[in-house]
């Protein structure tokens, strides 16, 4: 049943401060280009976090920082913008950075990230915290991971949690396969092509009704697979549906996963079937496509009703 009130989400996973270059001209190797460079809080935990208080859905956010600048820098300014963070600082630690550049059309000509202070975490380090949102948790309260989180973590975490729904982000290519182990307990699972051909095991070029329904069959409850601007699949119950993206002008891509990711998980929170929270997620993902940076300055709930 739909309500105004949605239910609360709390995000675990990777808390950055992201530098965004734009370009003005196209980038070119072993040179230096002309570019505006915005830093923003990130981290696709964060970012979920941080698109979700905007749609009016209680967001907790479990992740670590260092006891560096940025550490207080992002503190303050997810404090400012109504998430409730249950982070865990790591004095001796560099707080996540992540360094985006872009070309003037807004496409990712290349980024670096500096995760260490989350993937050379101990698997129990979110514990204490972990103790007091699970015993303040409602049967209803979605959980979401991304798989920034190393492998031990993302399973010792889903093993702790015991009601409500988890939902979980492959990230990347390179970080998709730390949640083999862990698909079975997974509600449902957001991912693109290239990450769904990295957990799988299958080539590149396979097809992407291919790739659900070799993922259907790890044991994963549902799942949404996306592929750039063609359609999304989704499956569940042992059907496929296609959804087709919004097309807008892109300004900058960095974060429209993670919006769409938001617009989903705020739809389910106010008890939208998945197949109905998916189009509420293409139209975060298209507000933030025409946007600077990873969240759209006019993202609200009813901003995606009506788009």
């Amino acid at each position: 049943m739909r309500s105004s009130s949605p239910s609360s989400v709390i995000c675990i996973g990777a808390i950055h401060l992201d530098t965004i270059a734009h370009a003005g001209e196209t980038i070119r190797p072993e040179t230096s280009t002309p570019a505006a460079f915005v830093s923003r809080p990130g981290g696709v935990a964060a970012n979920v976090a941080r698109a979700l208080a905007r749609l009016g859905v209680e967001a907790h956010l479990v992740g670590t920082v260092g006891d560096d600048a940025a550490a207080r820098e992002l503190t303050r300014r997810l404090t400012l913008e109504g998430v409730k963070l249950a982070h865990v600082p790591r004095p001796g630690h560099t707080t996540g950075q992540y360094l985006a550049l872009h070309d003037p059309d807004g496409t990712l000509a290349a980024a670096c990230v500096d995760d260490r202070v989350l993937s050379e975490a101990p698997c129990d380090l979110f514990d204490p915290v972990l103790d007091d949102l699970i015993a303040a948790s409602a049967p209803e309260t979605i959980w979401f991971l991304d798989a920034n989180l190393p492998a031990p973590m993302l399973a010792h975490i889903t093993g702790r949690i015991t009601g409500g729904r988890i939902v979980a982000n492959a990230v990347s290519d390179a970080k998709a396969p730390r949640l083999q182990p862990v698909l079975p307990r997974l509600d449902c699972l957001l991912l693109n092509r290239g990450e769904a051909a990295a957990l799988t095991g299958l080539a590149q070029e396979t097809g992407a009704e291919d790739l659900a329904n070799a993922l259907a069959r790890t044991g994963v409850r549902s799942l949404v697979l996306t592929s750039g601007a063609a359609d999304v699949l989704v499956w569940e119950a042992g059907s496929l549906s296609r959804f087709s993206t919004r097309q807008v002008p892109i300004v900058d891509v960095t974060g429209a996963g993670d919006a769409l990711t938001a617009g989903m998980l705020a739809a389910l929170a106010r008890g939208f079937s998945l197949r109905e929270a998916v189009p509420f997620g293409l139209s975060a993902a298209a507000l933030t496509l025409r946007a600077t940076g990873a969240l759209a300055d006019d993202l609200s709930w009813d901003a995606l009703q009506t788009f």
